[in-house]
């Protein structure tokens, strides 16, 4: 038997060694978060594992055992029929389950017994979150952060994703945490990730970033809609350098409407996010601005918005938290569009 079992911390770095990266839990485990690249074998579905854990408690560990054990063999048969029978011998199987290993262990028996190279995560998932949370720091610490700010509607995530396209490196926080990060940000139809699955995609987007180059981020309080930045980063963003984008009022009115064109086509939904605002700017202000947005007339509400509710906000935030605010050199590109937000980021890069 060759199975070769390491420790999670070991495996971060390493990764790219393995073939494949199979997750032997259930789809609402993988769903949470999983190991980078890593596909989905559960050796108990999530019907199977309630099963199992009831018999488990109800009646004895014995039978919980048995029923568990025919399950997963049904199971890790149809995985080798349908992703194994075309493999090599020479591919690298990486496996592991929550903690204990049985899940993971059961497939990587078979796997090894057939002739195949298998590693296991020594601990499992729950070993592996854990390295993760400890190499974030680790990986925020050498890095030239250049942090982005401006007001809302200034354009951050424009220049951010022209620089991407310029080749800079770039973080794009709200991207990964699937929200646009205002009381307003929530993105219709799309949920944001867990907790979990938030901290490893930012962990697996800072491990690419090379140190001697700068790294682009929009500024950012400490949660993104619902879910937290890694302090470490947050810290490390508060004390860099930072760029102040700048656009006049109009451009920034013009550009919301474009990048917030859910509201603009479902007006109903508008109404009722401003409902939110309504312990922040009184009833009466926010009844007036649902009967435009309900008349069409969208573009004095958004600069309402801007002026009366998030401008001063954002300001003060600004000045309070990021240490070199008040030395940022400002950009301005000539227009909100896309095309000017390129020809600026070619002045950054």
């Amino acid at each position: 038997m060759s199975l070769n079992v390491l420790p999670a911390a070991e495996v971060l770095p390493r990764l790219h060694e393995f073939d494949t990266i199979i997750d032997a839990r259930t789809e609402a485990e993988y769903a949470e978060d999983h190991l980078p690249g890593a596909v989905n074998w559960p050796t108990l579905n999530n019907e199977e594992r309630i099963l199992i854990g009831t018999l488990y408690k109800q009646v004895n560990q014995f039978e919980a055992k048995k029923r568990g054990a025919a399950i997963a063999a049904r199971n890790i048969a149809s995985h080798i029929e349908r992703e194994v029978l075309d493999k090599p011998k020479d591919w690298k199987p990486l496996a592991y389950c929550w903690r204990g290993g049985k899940r993971s262990g059961s497939l990587s028996l078979i796997l090894d017994q057939i002739g195949f190279k298998v590693t296991l995560v020594e601990g499992g998932y729950k070993a592996f979150r854990a390295a993760v949370v400890a190499d974030i720091p680790r990986l925020v610490a050498p890095l030239d952060l250049r942090v982005v700010c401006g007001t809302t509607g200034s354009g951050k995530t424009r220049l951010l994703q022209a620089l991407a396209g310029l080749g800079a490196q770039v973080l794009d926080l709200e991207g990964l945490a699937r929200h646009r990060s205002s009381v307003l940000g929530a993105i219709p139809g799309v949920p944001q990730p867990t907790q979990k699955r938030f901290d490893t995609l930012v962990w697996e987007a800072l491990r690419q970033f090379d140190p001697a180059r700068p790294v682009f981020v929009e500024s950012e309080s400490k949660k993104v809609g619902n879910v937290a930045i890694p302090t470490a980063l947050v810290e490390h963003m508060r004390a860099s350098a930072c760029l102040n984008l700048t656009l006049p009022i109009g451009e920034r009115v013009a550009l919301l409407l474009e990048d917030y064109a859910y509201f603009v086509t479902n007006r109903e939904h508008f109404c009722e996010r401003l409902d939110v605002l309504a312990e922040f700017r009184g009833k009466v202000v926010v009844a007036e601005w649902k009967e435009l947005v309900m008349a069409g007339n969208l573009a004095p509400v958004v600069q309402d918005l801007l002026t009366i509710h998030y401008d001063p906000v954002y300001v003060q935030s600004m000045q309070r938290n990021f240490r070199q605010f008040e030395q940022a050199t400002t950009i301005e590109p000539t227009d909100h569009s896309m095309d000017a937000m390129v020809r600026l980021a070619q002045t950054l890069v």
